[in-house]
């Protein structure tokens, strides 16, 4: 056995002499362990709850959407030249009108879609689970869920709609109206698009809105790869029409998730830092100990490099140790976590009433190699001012 391993090992047992040099790699062994437990199940929630608010933004935002510019149309033969060319993605066309809502003394305010549903079903998958209860036909319509709740809606029950644009009404301009009867429900776990999104037969509403039948306001697409889709697609359309992805709608959203993603891991990770500072102490305290024998050593013949790697090396085994039990806890409070419903959200306000947990390969190495780079920090300075010890200054006193 090498002098720097028996040195460590023996450094590291509990001196009834001096208790508070091991309390304090013990408080510094605890803070580490604690902060990579609290880092890795915190970057697992803000990972889950970002894949989350992307697979629902996804569907209800679609993938990519076609839309004309301001002297452009989408018709039917644009529809079918897309369909032909793209078969492996899929098209849905729709026309679409600023609404009012209204049942009783109620009013929301929202957007009406008319679609044919045998298209959009295969584009919105929240909206194909919906068909289960039934497909609207005529004027009938298919609300959120909470639209639904809110206004204490009954299958079958009617629903009035008033939209945007005015007709003649005796000597002046009223809005139109429609009731609508409400046959089935869908369910996104996204609060505002239950109230604000509603769903009709797509010649319903270009009847009430007056587009002839070839005509359209846009076309859903579903694609695995929109960001890789949109820009074959592109190529393909004239300029009287443009494309965009539904990330571009809500990239805000997306930066702003990330920035506090961010910002909580470097905060937590001072956590991390904090109980490398105990390491610094103990470390010291160590050094200032054991000035006597570290010189003895010196003077017998040990180099000022290995009396430097044995503080060192107590440091990294003091930091990695927590390291290693942090991540255990880590991962295994991840798994509780996710396995078993422990914490309940409202569904109302997130995209899910159970906690999403995934943790990604880079951020859990980023917070390895993040907190074994702080211990290695932490240990460097003692280890240092354990090889400048002066050996002739401390025989001396001695």
């Amino acid at each position: 056995m090498s002098i720097v391993s028996y040195l460590v090992k023996r450094f590291l047992r509990f001196d009834k002499e001096q208790p508070f040099i091991f309390l304090s790699a013990l408080l510094a062994f605890s803070g580490i362990a604690l902060g990579v437990m609290v880092l890795i199940i915190a970057m697992a929630l803000m990972n889950g709850f970002d894949k989350e608010f992307k697979k629902k933004l996804t569907v209800m935002n679609y993938p990519l959407t076609i839309q004309p510019k301001f002297y452009g149309t989408v018709d039917t033969a644009l529809v079918e030249r897309l369909r032909e060319q793209f078969p492996d993605l899929f098209f849905s066309p729709y026309v679409t009108s600023a609404v009012l809502s209204r049942s009783g003394d109620q009013m929301e305010g929202g957007y009406l879609f008319g679609v044919d549903f045998a298209h959009e079903a295969k584009v919105n998958r929240i909206l194909a689970e919906g068909l289960a209860d039934g497909i609207p036909e005529g004027f009938e319509v298919m609300v959120g869920k909470t639209l639904k709740e809110q206004f204490m809606l009954r299958e079958g029950e009617k629903l009035t709609y008033i939209f945007t644009q005015m007709e003649p009404g005796g000597l002046a301009l009223t809005p139109k109206i429609k009731r609508f009867v409400a046959v089935s429900t869908f369910d996104s776990g996204l609060s505002a698009y239950d109230k604000g999104f509603s769903y009709t037969p797509i010649q319903s509403l270009q009847k009430i809105l007056g587009i002839p039948e070839n005509l359209y306001d846009g076309i859903h697409i579903h694609s695995e790869h929109p960001e890789a889709d949109i820009e074959r697609v592109a190529a393909a359309l004239p300029d009287t029409v443009s494309i965009r992805g539904w990330w571009e709608d809500n990239g805000n959203f997306f930066a702003a998730l990330e920035m506090e993603k961010m910002s909580l891991f470097i905060v937590l990770m001072l956590i991390i830092l904090i109980a490398a500072i105990n390491i610094i102490s103990s470390l010291l305290m160590t050094v200032m100990n054991r000035r006597s024998e570290i010189a003895l050593l010196i003077s017998l013949g040990a180099s000022k490099h290995e009396v430097k790697k044995i503080f060192l090396i107590l440091g990294i085994v003091i930091g990695v140790l927590g390291i290693v039990t942090g991540t255990v806890l880590g991962l295994l409070g991840t798994w509780i976590l996710g396995t078993f419903e422990i914490i309940s959200l409202p569904a109302d306000v997130y995209p899910t009433s159970t906690l999403p947990l995934d943790l990604s390969l880079i951020d859990f190495f980023s917070i390895i190699i993040g907190a074994f780079f702080i211990v290695l920090l932490s240990s460097w300075y003692p280890a240092k001012k354990a090889s400048e010890v002066d050996v002739l200054t401390v025989l001396r006193n001695e």
